[in-house]
């Protein structure tokens, strides 16, 4: 199964009113495991920074002025997330843009059908929130320090960390690969597979006596004939 965790950067929050994209990352993940490969790009947003957004993610106009706009990256970046299913923070956020940028060059769109939102997977998760991708890691001890101002490759790559904690995927593939028997934890762990566990030589012997068995069948005699318990006794041809 491949995965895109995909964030960008902006000059702002509406690309109706003018705002552009100016940064996209991509990772991917095959089985939810980071593969390797990645995509990433600056942008051109031919037109000015704010001052506002450059506090932000730091990334300003005379930076962005020889890069590519977006008619000349958006190949590779189709390319590379071919119809595969995006995981993304805030999909609305980034979609709204990527889309505004595809139907000016008539690419078509994304359809949010194939987007799996962060924020809604937190926030069902942990509705007392808070679910920032900075909350996020502190919460699940991924170590964001290197997050001084937001960045779409290195925003991606906390978040396909996220990803798997809420999904609670990581601990899910630790066991699977212990049982598999690889390494230390594997060796101990191998006897609970239950395609290669050993059986005992002979049943372990009964815990009851006679005497406890009979005391505890006196009891129930004396609870009556609908006493619940009744249910659980096993037949006299089966005693």
């Amino acid at each position: 199964m491949r995965e895109i965790i995909l964030d960008t950067e902006t000059t702002g929050l509406n690309p109706q009113g003018g705002d552009r994209l100016i940064e996209i990352g991509c990772i991917e993940l095959v089985n939810r495991i980071p593969s390797g490969r990645e995509f990433h790009c600056f942008i051109n947003p031919e037109r000015d920074v704010p001052a506002e957004a450059v506090a932000v993610h730091g990334l300003s106009s005379d930076f962005l002025k020889d890069k590519p706009v977006f008619s000349e990256v958006a190949p590779e970046f189709l390319a590379f997330i071919a119809e595969d299913a995006l995981v993304i923070h805030n999909a609305a956020f980034d979609i709204g843009f990527l889309n505004f940028e595809l139907g000016r060059l008539s690419l078509g769109s994304i359809t949010m059908d194939r987007v799996t939102c962060t924020l809604q997977l937190a926030r069902r998760r942990h509705p007392a929130g808070p679910n920032s991708l900075d909350a996020l890691c502190k919460r699940y001890g991924i170590d964001n320090t290197k997050r001084t101002k937001h960045g779409a490759l290195v925003d991606s790559l906390l978040l396909a960390e996220v990803y798997i904690e809420l999904l609670g995927a990581r601990q899910a593939a630790f066991v699977e690969l212990a049982m598999d028997g690889a390494g230390p934890l594997g060796a101990e762990l191998a006897p609970l597979n239950r395609g290669n566990a050993a059986q005992r030589p002979a049943p372990l012997p009964p815990r009851l006596s006679a005497e406890m068995e009979a005391a505890h069948a006196a009891f129930i005699d004396s609870l009556g004939d609908k006493a619940i318990w009744r249910r659980f006794l096993a037949p006299a041809s089966e005693a």
